[in-house]
Order: structure tokens, then sequence, then C-alpha cells
């Protein structure tokens, strides 16, 4: 994999090049070769790939290249590029892989076919410095058959992989002065497939706001949670950044909250046959989370030991990571699976259209959802009045998951109550760390103590020290929850009542 940054222009029939052997900033042009190629793009009939900004193609000469969409600056259009070395006949079966929560149950075929014709200039740092970008002058061609039915020309601009970002500028600056025009940042088979490809993805959260109805927050919830856990599939199949299983958990656990909290709004079957679905999606995220972050922190603590200590911890680590590995290959076989898929065409569904009760669908959200901040409450400020710093150790964990509740709850209803919700949800998301805190060094030392027993001399003493880390960790955030505690029961930050 490999990340692309790339900014397209648009330019007229009769736009020539300009010299770029020396556009600025210490960089050289040189005029490269002319290359032809066609390209085969392949996307299900709605489709559902070009809509969330993902390009799937077949080029002769170079085989298959997916491009995941991951940020856009500007005009720039930043996209991880995937490559694979398969025939033409059908996407490999590890792309497919990779945009299955977006493709679902449907079908990939060929959608477009484009000739292009390349004109490249590569720019370097000097004469024989490292490569720093390529201009590309492209002449574009779509077929059906072996007629064409659309031409376009278009510029683009590509930043070699170490090359700083503002090396971009001065490239642009030279080909807008002679004529070309910045243009969308959309992959140019959008620009092919037309207004279908622009049309917005098939989840799409809409904007809430004090004068929404109690169906409008309900779906802005679902859809905003359903849109992160299928844009962080792919990052949790590709298992190389614990950033993509954390994300597509957070999305889990948020959805299976919501529908918790707005239960008394929502049809009991249909809300409580999601949550058991993404209970079961959950558990599979959490097994491989929760490993990463106790490797995270064993690592933080074995940087502050002696290297000869360090060394030891390695061991520890080691294991860990085998552990995680085969946490990730149970998770993957729960992804590749009909139920996951079922499960993410049911949660595009709710997202779309929630299941709300009749009754209350159309009434103004302002003036009725914040009763479902009662009972989250309520479960909190029981449990925790009931505690204090000695409490017992599930005890404070359950605690942190009420405090998570809460705060999912609150953050739900932003969009209507606005400000106060928001200071509301802060408070409780401190709580919730702090607890946090607390909980994942009671993992780590009930996982430290395991790994101590029967292992050599050497690894005991490291286990030992990093369970001292740990327990100061544990006890220091023993004495500061109630602390924040006190501060989240206040009255004033009630915004409900």
């Amino acid at each position: 994999m490999r990340v692309e940054r790339e900014a397209k222009l648009t330019v007229d029939p009769g736009f020539r090049m300009p010299d770029l052997s020396e556009p600025g900033e210490g960089l050289r042009g040189t005029i490269g070769e002319t290359d032809r190629f066609v390209s085969t793009y392949h996307d299900t009939d709605d489709l559902r790939l070009a809509r969330w900004g993902v390009s799937l193609r077949f080029r002769t000469g170079e085989g298959w290249t997916l491009k995941l969409p991951r940020a856009v600056d500007g005009s720039v259009m930043v996209r991880d590029e995937h490559t694979f070395d398969k025939g033409p006949a059908r996407p490999p079966s590890d792309a497919v892989d990779l945009v299955r929560a977006l493709v679902r149950g449907g079908t990939l075929t060929p959608v477009a076919r484009l000739r292009t014709v390349r004109h490249r200039t590569r720019i370097t740092r000097g004469v024989d410095g490292p490569s720093v970008a390529e201009v590309a002058l492209d002449e574009v061609s779509a077929l059906e058959g072996r007629r064409v039915v659309e031409r376009f020309r278009q510029a683009e601009v590509e930043l070699a992989d170490a090359a700083e970002s503002s090396a971009m500028a001065p490239i642009l600056a030279i080909l807008v002065d002679a004529g070309a025009r910045p243009a969308e940042p959309v992959p140019k088979i959008v620009r092919v497939l037309g207004v279908r490809a622009a049309a917005p993805p098939d989840v799409l959260a809409p904007d809430a706001s004090p004068s929404s109805t109690v169906a409008e927050v309900v779906r802005s919830s679902i859809a905003s949670s359903t849109e992160r856990l299928i844009t962080h599939d792919a990052m949790v199949r590709l298992g190389i950044d614990p950033e993509g299983v954390h994300q597509a958990r957070v999305a889990a656990r948020r959805l299976r909250s919501d529908l918790r909290t707005l239960r008394s709004l929502l049809d009991p079957d249909w809300r409580d046959g999601l949550r058991g679905e993404l209970a079961w999606l959950g558990t599979e995220l959490g097994n491989v989370r929760d490993l990463d972050v106790l490797g995270l922190r064993l690592r933080d603590h074995a940087s502050t030991l002696p290297d000869d200590e360090a060394s030891s911890v390695g061991r520890l680590l080691d294991r860990l990571r085998d552990r995680r590995e085969a946490a990730q290959a149970e998770l993957m076989s729960a992804m590749r699976v009909p139920r996951y898929v079922a499960l993410l065409d049911a949660l595009v569904d709710a997202a779309a259209r929630p299941q709300v009760l009749d009754e209350v669908a159309d009434m103004r959200a302002a003036e009725v959802i914040g009763v479902v901040m009662e009972a989250p409450w309520s479960h909190l400020k029981k449990l925790c009045d009931s505690l204090d710093a000695a409490s017992a150790d599930a005890d404070l964990h359950h605690a942190r998951i009420r405090a998570k509740r809460v705060r999912y709850a609150a953050e739900a209803l932003e969009p209507v109550f606005g400000r106060p919700a928001r200071r509301f949800a802060r408070q409780a998301e401190s709580l919730q760390a702090v607890l946090g805190a607390h909980q994942d060094a009671v993992v780590a030392l009930a996982w430290l103590r395991e790994q101590a027993e029967g292992a050599s001399a050497r690894v005991a003493f490291a286990a030992g020290r990093l369970t001292g880390a740990e327990a100061r960790v544990r006890d220091d955030a023993r004495q500061l929850w109630p602390e924040i505690w006190a501060e989240l029961r206040r009255k004033r930050l009630r915004f409900w009542e």
C-alpha cells in the first residue's frame, strides 16, 4: 500500500503544457515518456464504490488498483492505493475483501472503460535530486466497445512518496497561469459516469438541530455511527493500524448504546434485533482492541525501563503479539460470514429508515426527547453514589460502562440541546476516562501476574516492574474519580431537566 497525494486540473482543448523545467523552489522538470493504456473500472450497478469516492480498476500493463479515500486537503486528494497482480477476468478476492462493507451483497462488474494517452513530466529536487512529483497531461477517451462516447483532457500533479506537501503549490501555480483550472477533487471515473456516481453514498448522516423531529434525530445518530463503522472496515481488515479496530468498536458500541437510550421511541423488535447483532460484533472487535490497549500500555511503561530490563519485556510483548494475531484471525473470520454482511445491510437500512414509533416520529425533538436521559443518568447516579475510592474493581468497571452510556446519550442529543449537552458530555467523558484508566490497569495487572507464573527470573522481574507501574495508575485513578463524579452530578449540568 502507498499513499497517493494528487491534484487534478481541468484544461481546455487548446491547452499546452507550460515550461516546467524550473518551476521554482529549487525544483527541476524533465519531460518523460508518453504512455498509452486502457483502464476498466468495476463497480456495482448502483455505483456504490464511486459514491463513496472509491475506485477499482484493471489497467493494461499494471494489473488491479484499488484506491480508498483518506482525506481531501483543499484541492488535493489523499488516497490509500493498493495494487494486486491478478488477471483481468475478475477483481482479486483481496481487493473485494477491502470493499466488502461498501459492496455488501452487490456484485462488482465492469462499468466503464477508459483509454488514456498520458504525457509525463518528472519534477525533481535539483538536476539529479530525488523525485518530487509527476505532472501528467491526460487525453482520455471513454469507450463503449470500440466506440468513443466521450473525450476530455485533464492535468494531474501527483507528489512522490517522500515529497513535502508544500512542493505542490509552485507546480500548480505554473499550470494555472498557463490556463488550467483547479478541478473538483474526485476520481476521473466519476466524471465519466456522471451524476449517478456523484450522488451521495448509501449512508449519509443528516444534520440534526433544535428544530428537528424525533425521527430526524434518531436517523442522524444511527447514520453517523454506521458511516464510521463502514469507513473503517477496510482498515480493520488490513490489520496494520490499531485505530481501525478502535473506531469500528466505538461505532458498534455507540450504536448499541444509542438504541438502548432511545428505546422508548423505537419499535422494540427491530431495536432489540439490531442490539443483539451489534453485541456480537462488538465482542469480536473488543477481543482485538483490548489486546491493542494492553500492548500500548506495556510498551509505554517499558520505554521507561533500563535497556536490559526492556529486553525482557520484549518477551512478554511477543506473547501478547501472538495472542493478538490469533484474535485478529478470529475477527476476520467473523467479518467474512454472511451474518456480518446482513448486519451491515440492516444498519444501512436503519440509517435511512429507522423504525421510530409513529406516535412520536414527527414530534419536535426538543420538546420530548430529553426524557431519554433520565434512565441512564439515574442508573449512573445510583451506582456512583454508592461507591467510593475503596470500592471493588468490578463495581468501578460497571460505573465506567454507565458513564459511557450517559456520555453517548448526551452526545446524541447535542444537536438538539447544543452547548449545555456538550458540557455535560465532556464531564461524563472525563469520568469515563479515569474509570477506564482504572479498568485498563486492572486488566494489565491480571495479565502480568498470569505471565509471571512459571516464567524465567528475568521475565518475572520485568513483569514485576510493569506491575508496579500499572498499580500506580490504578491507585491514582481510584483517588481521582470521586472528584470528577462530584462535578458531574451538579444539578446545573443536567441540561434536560
